[in-house]
């Protein structure tokens, strides 16, 4: 759906989603988009003009897999240097205990992101009751945002205006079909646009260890 002139965006990336949606989709082993690019390119599919971009995402510790702690930053700066707002967090670890078998115990650390998803959906919610948007584009497939939806849609009511809010996504490759979030308009990102929107720079340290597929 186009949109008229004046109506301003800004994107809410979620990175490690979009990261491993890529993966999945796409095939590519590590994080290689340019976020502003990427949402300049949907924006302009819909006619909307972007304001702003925002990045979220949780990094490694300095102690934890050196590779991706090294990689995360120096992409994180990268894009803080070219005017995207970046908000990162340190990944969070806890013991999960599982039982294959009777009388089987195994323990291990699972890690997990905490705060993201609260940290966007606020933002959103904030950046609305503010008039700061007309469009929230959200690159992110997470359903705990759907409920950001229903608010934005009161927070119009309230308002007495038009706000939409949208995911995009990327679809294709492999594997079954993908999906936005629930309440949101579905913008699926194909690999021929994604592809024009990679970032040539290379983030990798000096002294790499194999990734293995981590984040």
């Amino acid at each position: 759906m186009a949109g008229r002139p004046g109506w301003r965006a800004v994107a809410f990336v979620d990175g490690q989603n979009l990261y491993h949606a890529v993966r999945r989709c796409f095939g590519y082993p590590l994080p290689n988009y340019d976020v502003t690019r990427l949402a300049r390119a949907v924006c302009a599919s819909r006619g909307w003009g972007l304001r702003e971009v925002r990045f979220y995402t949780s990094i490694r510790r300095p102690g934890d897999e050196p590779f991706w702690c090294g990689f995360w930053n120096a992409m994180l700066h990268s894009m803080a240097r070219r005017g995207v707002r970046v908000f990162a967090r340190p990944l969070v670890y806890r013991r999960v205990t599982v039982r294959p078998g009777l009388g089987d115990v195994h323990g291990f650390l699972a890690r997990q992101e905490k705060g993201i998803d609260v940290r966007i959906a606020l933002d959103i919610v904030r950046m609305a009751h503010r008039q700061e948007y007309d469009v929230a584009l959200l690159f992110s497939q997470d359903q705990d945002l759907s409920e950001v939806a229903k608010e934005i849609r009161a927070i119009a009511r309230e308002q007495c205006r038009w706000i939409k809010i949208a995911s995009a996504y990327p679809e294709g490759g492999t594997g079954r079909r993908r999906c936005g979030i629930e309440r949101t308009d579905w913008i699926p990102i194909d690999r021929e646009t994604y592809d024009a929107c990679i970032d040539p720079r290379d983030y990798r340290p000096k002294s790499p260890r194999d990734p293995g597929g981590g984040s």
